[in-house]
């Protein structure tokens, strides 16, 4: 039988056909799959990269913070110094020590030269809340809230607010009419916000041994500049500043005369009332840095007790 020529033809090309469209389809195909073996490739590159920034900076932060921790332990040693004139002093001068490869600030400034929010008079605490930039009218309301918090009875001190006014103001509890217990208590005072209480944290304490007004010895800038004006000598930050300066490079039996005739001594060695707040600053070459903040409290003498107690203990990182 013979079979038409035109069919013989079409059948000798039908693979031919198939085949070039095989070909087509692969050469269509070998775009992609290199598209998705890149993507692939790509996406374990970042995330290999990934992983690796994130142990550099978990190691990077964590030697930062042993840093600042051994900076810590450093500064309670020098406060036991037996050498009067080696041992480090309270009153806020920066040290810096170096230590596995961390350049390590430290700071220590005795709890005596703060304002006691338990023991200072309601003028000192009007000027600490006007030097932080509250008006004076409301600033002397702060400072009978406070003295009303702190007081057992319920009479209400002048320009000061007891139960009454509490609930007046929305709230449902008054005055705890007990010393404070922490200094973040202060937040809860009639008038007091948390953008005022972060300015004044610095300023104020509870563990200054009871004392009515900051030792000069050891007063910081606002500190110092509350205490003065309620004698009546209103000072710049940069004359506040000079007077540190100016107390700070004195010696024993030097003292600085301030405005007024007030009297500065010196900072001995250590401090006056045994509780410091220690600051530590711990930096690494690679940018990555450290702090420690803690309030702590020495042990003198007591056989068989620790060197120091912490009562606040406060740290951060950054890189």
């Amino acid at each position: 039988m013979n079979v038409p020529a035109i069919k013989l033809q079409s059948i000798r090309k039908a693979p031919k056909i198939k085949q070039a469209r095989a070909r087509g389809i692969v050469l269509l195909m070998v775009p992609w799959v290199i598209v998705l073996l890149t993507v692939l490739v790509s996406s374990y590159v970042q995330s290999a990269s990934t992983e690796g920034q994130q142990a550099r900076f978990m190691l990077n932060t964590t030697q930062a913070r042993y840093a600042a921790e051994a900076g810590m332990h450093r500064a309670i040693f020098e406060l036991y110094n037996p050498t009067t004139e080696m041992r480090w002093k309270g009153d806020g001068r920066p040290y810096e020590i170096g230590f596995d490869g961390a350049n390590v600030t430290i700071k220590i400034v005795d709890e005596t030269g703060k304002i006691d929010i338990n023991s200072s008079g309601q003028e000192l605490l009007a000027a600490m809340f006007e030097r932080a930039g509250v008006e004076p009218l409301n600033a002397k309301k702060l400072a009978g809230a406070v003295v009303d918090w702190r007081d057992p009875d319920e009479l209400v001190s002048i320009n000061g607010a007891e139960k009454g006014e509490y609930i007046s103001a929305g709230r449902k509890t008054g005055p705890r009419n007990q010393y404070f217990v922490t200094v973040s208590e202060l937040q809860q005072v009639l008038g007091m916000d948390y953008d005022l209480f972060q300015r004044i944290e610095p300023t104020v304490t509870i563990t200054s041994n009871g004392t009515s007004s900051p030792n000069l010895s050891y007063a910081q800038l606002d500190a110092l500049g509350a205490t003065l004006s309620q004698m009546g000598q209103n000072l710049s930050q940069e004359q506040l500043q000079a007077l540190i300066t100016m107390r700070g490079l004195s010696k024993p039996g030097m003292p600085v005369v301030g405005p007024g005739g007030v009297i500065i001594a010196p900072a001995v060695g250590g401090g006056a009332g045994g509780n410091y707040t220690i600051t530590v600053l711990a930096a690494l070459p690679s940018g990555a840095k450290a702090t420690l903040e803690a309030t702590v409290q020495l042990s003198y003498g007591t056989v068989g007790d620790r060197p120091y107690r912490t009562s606040r203990w406060r740290e951060g990182h950054s890189n």
